[in-house]
């Protein structure tokens, strides 16, 4: 692999291309979208508004950061304790083996936290309780997880075959996918896993022989030695080296060589002076598994993380709804008519790997950044406490976008811009 290729799959090459669609989108210069940087303001404060509601004024240090954990938590209930609690009765103390047992569960997890869509709901086993989009999804994972769906083992776990040996039959069965309540991108999301689960087991080195996510524990302590401090960029290395190759065959390649989640962008292509400057990475699914395996690390094993400022904000529907249904952006009126025309209703419809989806979402990374600055010197000014892009994320511009979504779309809840899923991206 080259080097350009190889800077495709970093977190620098994600923050160093999306700054270029922001110095455009200031100067008027992008291709399908106008920025109202005047409205930008007006985001930060109804942001800030969320985060105070429930955080405010002296909780903000409990705000945990972004990741999986939460999400299997709806409705009140403290799964993850629960289940953490179920194996230390069940003789499992090692706390090194509970890290492992999470980072299985959160891993499947979050691979298939992409849009389910906007019919689909979860009846978890047992009560009435109804769940929708991640955290539906996040329950669903957990029920499967606990009867052995992702291994050929006896503990619940994770491991290479059993994943290779996961039907989209028995994911659909998991998820209750039906006519009735279709989940999209069922049998996407199987052959996402079945092709993770060769890949663990072609990176014996960092997830053993029998390719367990969980032994990825055992690489970061390792690789940290004596140190309570782990690497972000090291974790980072290792999840793209598995994930590469496990992604949909039809995404972006250079020189034969996948690159994931990056897209040919045409604002960048207008300046490209190389093969691959043309090329908008992201990585959101892959940056959304590293804040989420993060977590246990840091609340079981009493480590910290070095790098973390490296991750960027997540390029994904929520965020990026939330600047359109704001106003802070608005599609040129040719591409408002071509996403119209190809949705037949009211909002504009696009296939994810469209010009327009992946100008959005470099330009909701932009966005991010932006707001972001805004909420961290308001809090701190008004609070003396600084939140991190993490938490940020997780209790302001996520929570924002899905609330705002809900206010101007109470029956669907959808994006304001729709996007075409095969259940692998968002």
């Amino acid at each position: 692999m080259d080097s350009e290729t190889k800077h495709l799959l970093s977190l620098r090459a994600i923050r160093e291309r999306a700054k270029i669609v922001w110095a455009a989108a200031q100067a008027g210069d992008l291709s399908h979208f106008d920025l109202h940087e005047d409205r930008l303001e007006d985001v930060a404060k109804f942001v800030l508004s969320v985060i105070e509601r429930d955080f405010g004024p002296d909780k903000f240090d409990t705000i945990p950061p972004h990741g999986r954990w939460q999400h299997f938590e709806v409705g009140g209930v403290p799964r993850v304790a629960n289940l953490i609690e179920s194996w230390k009765s069940q003789g499992v103390s090692d706390e090194v083996e509970v890290t492992r047992r999470l980072i299985d569960l959160f891993f499947v997890s979050v691979l298939l936290d992409a849009g389910a869509g906007d019919v689909w709901r979860y009846v978890e086993p047992g009560t009435e309780n109804k769940y929708e989009r991640s955290e539906g999804i996040a329950v669903a994972s957990l029920y499967m997880f606990n009867e052995f769906a992702f291994t050929t083992g006896k503990i619940p776990a994770v491991n290479g075959q059993g994943l290779v040996n996961l039907s989209a039959d028995a994911l659909a069965a998991g998820f209750q996918s039906s006519g009735s309540n279709e989940m999209l991108g069922v049998e996407s999301r199987a052959a996402l896993l079945q092709s993770l689960g060769t890949s663990l087991l072609d990176h014996p080195k960092v997830f053993g022989e029998e390719g367990r996510p969980g032994n990825v524990v055992d690489y970061m302590l390792k690789h940290a030695g004596a140190s309570d401090d782990l690497d972000v960029l090291v974790l980072w290395d290792a999840l793209q080296d598995v994930l590469i190759p496990s992604w949909p065959k039809d995404r972006t390649t250079v020189n034969g060589v996948p690159v994931g989640d990056a897209w040919p962008l045409s604002t960048l292509q207008k300046k490209a002076t190389t093969t691959t400057a043309g090329i908008q990475p992201f990585h959101k699914l892959t940056q959304w598994l590293t804040y989420s395996l993060m977590v246990p690390f840091q609340r079981l094993l009493k480590k910290r993380w070095a790098n973390s400022d490296a991750l960027t904000a997540l390029a994904e529907y929520r965020n990026g709804g939330l600047f359109v249904d704001l106003g802070a952006i608005t599609l040129k009126p040719e591409a408002l008519e071509k996403g119209l025309k190809a949705s037949g209703q009211e909002l504009p419809l696009f296939d994810a790997s469209d010009d327009v989806i992946v100008e959005w979402r470099a330009l909701t990374l932009g966005l991010l950044d932006a707001v972001y600055e805004k909420i961290v010197a308001s809090i701190e000014e008004r609070y003396k406490v600084h939140l991190s892009m993490a938490q940020v994320l997780e209790a302001g511009t996520w929570k924002s976008g899905r609330e705002i979504a809900a206010q101007k779309r109470p029956t669907t809840k959808s994006s304001p811009i729709l996007m075409r899923s095969d259940g692998t991206l968002f």
